[in-house]
Formats: structure tokens, sequence, C-alpha cells
């Protein structure tokens, strides 16, 4: 099995530009162009940097929640102000989370290895957790040697 932790966390917010993912959940392929184009087109426009000058720290998150039956997908950081125009307060609760950590070429990269290592080995293979639902996240936190790392936080209970 891939390594991993459990981690009690205590709540916390992400303030976040949206979209709705339109492709099947079955379809990686179309679900990862979408997600990178959503991110080329935030970083161009300004919302991207917007979000980060009222960052409480230096994390961006990609969170992955479902809302009124739509996958959808947001660029986010934990603010220390309130949510600017057209963005959305995503409310992660407090409990036992899944973390899985890594590092990457670029964030895209992450997020994928991130994504497949959870929900492709750990999730499946759990006999003690589950996912049983709620807004997920990968927390780019930085650089080093070249590469960006992260963590991959997804809320469990315990079966």
């Amino acid at each position: 099995m891939a390594d991993y932790t459990l981690e009690e966390k205590e709540s916390f917010t992400v303030i976040g530009f949206g979209i709705e993912l339109k492709s099947c959940y079955t379809d990686f392929a179309g679900l990862n162009k979408e997600k990178l184009d959503f991110w080329q087109a935030i970083s161009q426009d300004g919302r991207l940097g917007t979000l980060k000058a009222i960052a409480a720290n230096g994390y961006v998150f990609a969170v992955n929640e479902a809302l009124n039956n739509k996958m959808m997908y947001y660029a986010g950081i934990m603010a220390k102000a309130s949510a600017p125009e057209g963005a959305r307060t995503i409310q992660f609760p407090k409990g036992e989370y899944l973390v899985v950590k890594g590092e990457g070429n670029t964030a895209e990269e992450l997020n994928n290895r991130l994504t497949g290592i959870a929900f492709g080995q750990v999730l499946p293979e759990a006999k003690n957790f589950a996912y049983v639902g709620g807004p997920n996240a990968m927390a780019l936190m930085g650089h080093r040697n070249d590469l960006v790392f992260g963590e991959m936080w997804i809320p469990v209970v315990k079966k």
C-alpha cells in the first residue's frame, strides 16, 4: 500500500474560484484538460493573484467538491480576509483526514500523482477508514530541489 498518514485536523476554510467539470468522472484525460485550462485562465485573468494577496499562508489549494449534483473544482487559499466577489467559501470539517504527501515536476503532475495514490490505491485498500464524501483538496505547499511538493487531504471516517 502507498505511504500515507491519518491526521486529526481542525476545521478550516478555503476561499476559491471554481468551475463545474463537465467530463464524465471516469474520463481522466478530459477532467485533466478542464483543470489545466482552468488554472491557465485564472492565472492569466488575475483571479489567482487576487487570492494569493489575501492568503493566510503560502499554500495554494486544488479543491474537488460535489455540490448540487455537480462536480466542482476550485483554485483556492486559506484566507486572512473575506472572499472576493465571485469566490466561494468552502468549509472543511474538523476530523480525521487521509494525508498523502508527494512531489512532482509541476503542480499538475503532483495533483495527478496524489489523486491517483489516494483514490486509486489507499482508499480502495483501506480496511479501517473510508471516504464518505465532502470536499477534498490538494495543497501545493512549496518548491524544493526544482520540484513542487504538497499533500492531498481527504476527510475520512472510521469503518
